[in-house]
């Protein structure tokens, strides 16, 4: 059985890096607009885009696999095919889908890992992008092969576009995990410095307010 969801055991700490600039930019028209994003422990993804400029919700939950097993515990076993995932709701006039894509990769998730990220092991671990449209699916797309072109990092990319299907909110004690227990091992160890990098390469997208729901 898989390590219960976000308590691993601490190894060599994540190092943020400078994903490419897209080169496809997301046309999205006016309206917020959603999209999913499985990127390791949802604690840590949902603190990041918590605190992004135009960022009107952020909630974890699961993605992937079915109603009936949607569970933190069923989910935490690696057999639900569920990934630990965060509904963002955005607007595109203050933050692009684009440029949340360069600030995931960049702070959140490495793309370069298959069903782990961080110190957590399992497919329910997995980065993944889950659009929601098809203009999401296209910039998606593109970027992906984008950064496979790129040097920027030395080992392929195994990220990929998942199918859209329903999304199951995670349990009320896992919403706004890092603003409720900033002082968390966890939050301390592995996702403080996730917003933090973010605040650092990203500053013009930063809210030192974490935005919560």
């Amino acid at each position: 059985m898989a390590l219960a969801a976000c308590q691993s055991p601490a190894v060599a700490a994540e190092t943020a890096v400078n994903a490419p600039v897209p080169t496809r930019q997301a046309r999205e028209g006016e309206g917020l607009k959603t999209a999913i994003f499985a990127g390791g422990c949802f604690w840590g993804v949902e603190a990041v885009f918590s605190h992004v400029k135009g960022v009107k919700s952020a909630v974890s939950g699961y993605h992937g696999g079915a109603a009936g097993n949607a569970t933190y515990d069923q989910v935490s076993t690696g057999t639900t095919n569920h990934a630990e995932a965060v509904r963002v709701v955005y607007d595109p006039s203050v933050v692009r889908y684009d440029q949340l894509l360069q600030i995931f990769f960049s702070v959140v998730a490495d793309p370069t890992l298959r069903n782990r990220q961080g110190p957590d092991t399992g497919p329910q671990y997995r980065a993944a992008l889950v659009p929601l449209n098809r203009e999401q699916s296209t910039v998606a797309t593109a970027y992906l092969t984008q950064m496979s072109n790129s040097d920027v990092w030395s080992r392929p990319i195994v990220t990929r576009v998942e199918t859209a299907r329903r999304f199951f909110p995670a349990e009320s004690n896992h919403q706004d995990f890092a603003k409720r227990n900033p002082n968390n091992p966890y939050i301390l160890r592995w996702d403080a410095p996730k917003v933090a990098a973010l605040r650092r390469m990203f500053p013009t997208f930063y809210s030192d307010t974490f935005q919560t729901g």
